[in-house]
């Protein structure tokens, strides 16, 4: 029984870390912004569902120029250990990428990953999918 409860803790504890906000644009509009904050060590994860062949613009401003990005194809997924899933050339971890344009290569929901470079990080994230 205690085992089940430590288990059951552990998860509360780690999804809020798991979960991904999709991102939704407002009726007639191709653009939206989130605007948020994520600290040393932790990540911010969003979800925007797109087509094949549609173009998707990133772009990620912080005021201490700190808060960078990595977008995963469809069936990427947040785990405990990390993500498991394929990045997309040029915002992959470790690109530190603040700024990214592409045609999309698959229907579904696309994974962002944000997360501080040093410190804590504001940020403000604009996305764009024509």
């Amino acid at each position: 029984m205690r085992r089940a409860a430590i288990l059951l803790a552990a998860l509360a504890i780690a999804a809020p870390a798991l979960a991904q906000t999709p991102i939704r644009f407002a009726r007639g509009a191709s653009s939206a912004v989130v605007e948020g904050s994520v600290l040393r060590g932790e990540r911010a994860t969003y979800s925007i569902a797109a087509r094949a062949g549609q173009t998707m613009t990133l772009r990620i401003a912080s005021p201490e120029e700190n808060a960078v990005f990595q977008l995963y194809a469809p069936g990427a997924r947040m785990a405990p250990e990390g993500v498991a899933g394929k990045p997309l050339p040029g915002a992959a971890e470790g690109e530190d990428a603040r700024s990214w344009q592409g045609r999309l290569p698959a229907n579904g929901t696309y994974l962002i990953v944000i997360g501080p470079t040093r410190g804590n990080a504001a940020y403000r994230l604009e996305v764009a999918v024509r």
